[in-house]
């Protein structure tokens, strides 16, 4: 079988670029939420504070999970490779069960209202369920090898 070079439009860079970059922005969150002090705790009104000393050792397993196997996809996606859809199926998953537990199991919802609650949550969802599709399509069109 012949091995074609795929040019690959601009558009695949600058899609494959921002979300390396909004993953990157996850992992700084994890990192955040994981290794706050106990001072900056501390200074949260009650409510937050409360949110942030109920979070479950396996949430924030399944938090670790979901922003690096997303790290990972994007970065399998910039070296255009095709297992980059399953770490981004594997952080797709772990991103449904953490926001189900963040918004049905804590009380995220009395302390920040449901709108603000539940965007973020939908957004990463959105957002998952999109880099799933990307990968999937950009190794359909024979991008990824």
């Amino acid at each position: 079988m012949e091995k074609r070079n795929v040019k690959l439009p601009i558009w695949f860079w600058i899609v494959a670029v921002v979300f390396l970059l909004w993953n990157i922005i996850g992992v700084m969150s994890f990192v955040g939420h994981t290794f706050i002090t106990e001072e900056a705790i501390s200074k949260l009104p009650s409510a937050e504070r409360e949110l942030y000393e109920s979070y479950p050792q396996w949430a924030t397993i399944v938090f670790a999970i979901a922003v690096f196997f997303g790290i990972t996809g994007s970065l399998g996606l910039i070296l255009k490779q095709k297992w980059c859809k399953m770490a981004f199926i594997i952080s797709l998953f772990a991103i449904i069960i953490q926001m189900s537990h963040n918004v049905f199991f804590t009380k995220s919802i009395a302390v920040y209202g449901l709108a603000q609650a539940i965007t973020m949550p939908i957004l990463l969802v959105v957002i998952g369920t999109f880099l799933v599709w990307f990968s999937k399509y950009s190794s359909h069109k024979g991008w990824l090898k």
